[in-house]
């Protein structure tokens, strides 16, 4: 078992993102200090000689990765082939650079995209690879269970400890607001925020309103990724979530009320819903002493707090 000193070189990847962030944020307020980031004009991950080179240089303890090229059904729809192959050069190349450098410990941020459309629900870690995936963010999943699976076969084959954990949906500050790149939760308060400012007597919604899904604040994933490097050594790869679904339509709802925006919602029925339901199943990292804390409504107040306050802000 490795433990993570309070000194230890921590090279956070994509440390800028609505993860990396988080998690430097939960590192600092534990009290670990020496924390590296690069952005992607200083360090092209997908680039291997840069990786190389930076590992040299540097020589981080412990690395948390994070950066990644993510979006929403359009996004992933659209541009299949970016997806596949950005993800899939930089998860190479930072394990591997991990390896070669004597890394002590590297945690891998999935996404709980990797399980099969049609698997039962809630989903358990053990469904992985039992069927087709959801067409709609397929080439975005099959990256991601190439990383998991990369972390399983470099602690067989070599004896590392690199952990991978699949979270649900995350939002909260520093998430992606592009209408045309963004997940459901971001965009819906973006589209309530312009239609209370411009007065519109109604937002347009994707879908039926009628899927489930799971949403998880990003500090709850933050302290969860830190629990595990700093209390699980083994080969297990874990779900994070909070264990608890609601309807797009719902959720809209809620948003609505937080943002105060007074028109209708019309929901598009000529656009994909994606899988109906998806929630995972926590209580493998439940079982060893992790819950979330944060509250959908507390959170989604706090996000539009912070949307408000830099998005609005700087545009």
């Amino acid at each position: 078992m490795v433990i993570m000193d309070k000194h230890s070189k921590i090279y956070v990847a994509g440390h800028r993102g609505l993860v990396g962030s988080a998690l430097v944020r939960a590192l600092k307020a534990k009290g670990y200090e020496n924390i590296i980031g690069r952005t992607h004009a200083e360090l092209d991950l997908t680039i291997q000689a840069e990786v190389e080179q930076f590992f040299e240089q540097e020589k981080p303890e412990y690395v948390f990765l994070a950066a990644a090229k993510v979006g929403g059904i359009y996004a992933n729809s659209t541009y299949p082939a970016d997806f596949i192959m950005e993800n899939e050069l930089i998860q190479c190349n930072v394990i591997r650079s991990a390896y070669r450098h004597k890394v002590k410990k590297l945690l891998f941020l999935g996404s709980s995209c990797i399980y099969p459309k049609a698997c039962p629900q809630p989903i358990k870690e053990d469904y992985l690879l039992t069927g087709p995936l959801e067409p709609t963010n397929e080439a975005y999943a099959l990256a991601k269970i190439s990383g998991l699976k990369m972390c399983q076969y470099f602690n067989t084959q070599y004896g590392t400890q690199y952990i991978s954990v699949m979270p649900t949906n995350l939002y909260g500050p520093n998430d992606n607001f592009d209408l045309l790149s963004s997940h459901v939760l971001p965009a819906l308060i973006r589209k309530m925020h312009e239609g209370k400012a411009k007065g519109l007597s109604e937002v347009e919604i994707w879908g039926t309103g009628k899927p489930l899904r799971e949403f998880l604040h990003v500090d709850d994933m933050a302290e969860a990724c830190l629990f595990l490097i700093e209390n699980y050594c083994g080969n297990e790869y874990f779900n994070i979530g909070t264990g608890q679904d609601i309807s797009i339509k719902a959720l809209a709802e809620m948003i609505k009320e937080i943002v105060g925006f007074e028109g209708r919602l019309v929901f598009d029925e000529t656009k994909p819903d994606g899988m109906f339901r998806k929630v995972l199943d926590i209580s493998k990292i439940s079982e060893l002493g992790w819950k979330p804390r944060i509250s959908l409504f507390d959170g989604i107040k706090q996000t539009y707090d912070w949307y408000v306050k830099n998005e609005v802000k700087d545009s």
